[in-house]
């Protein structure tokens, strides 16, 4: 019998609206990892007192803030429901979610498994 793998459970899904808790921007999330999967390089640039463990989910976000649009991968740590009801302006949220119900996209059914 192989061993257990135990992954921290995801606080959010795949739709859900979150804003980050140290910067200034939010998103949808559209991946979810259960673990850290970027490169080494991508975490190695992060400053060490605000890097994230990799024991746990990371996301795959379509961002926002003031400036510009773009995409982000956040740990859970970092990150918390956005409570705003505001949509968020990417050009990539028509292509992957129907509109803004409940504080939460829903993914478009033919991106659905």
């Amino acid at each position: 019998m192989g061993r257990k793998i135990d992954i921290p459970l995801a606080r959010f899904g795949i739709g859900d609206v979150v804003r980050h808790k140290i910067f200034d921007f939010r998103g949808v999330i559209f991946d979810v990892d259960p673990e850290f999967a970027n490169s080494d390089e991508w975490y190695e640039a992060i400053p060490e007192a605000l890097r994230p463990s990799k024991g746990q989910p990371f996301y795959h976000l379509l961002a926002e803030n003031a400036e510009s649009s773009y995409i982000a991968y956040v740990s859970q740590q970092n990150l918390v429901r956005d409570e705003s009801e505001e949509p968020i302006d990417h050009p990539a949220v028509g292509a992957m979610f129907e509109a803004l119900e409940d504080g939460s996209y829903r993914l478009r059914d033919q991106l659905r498994h």
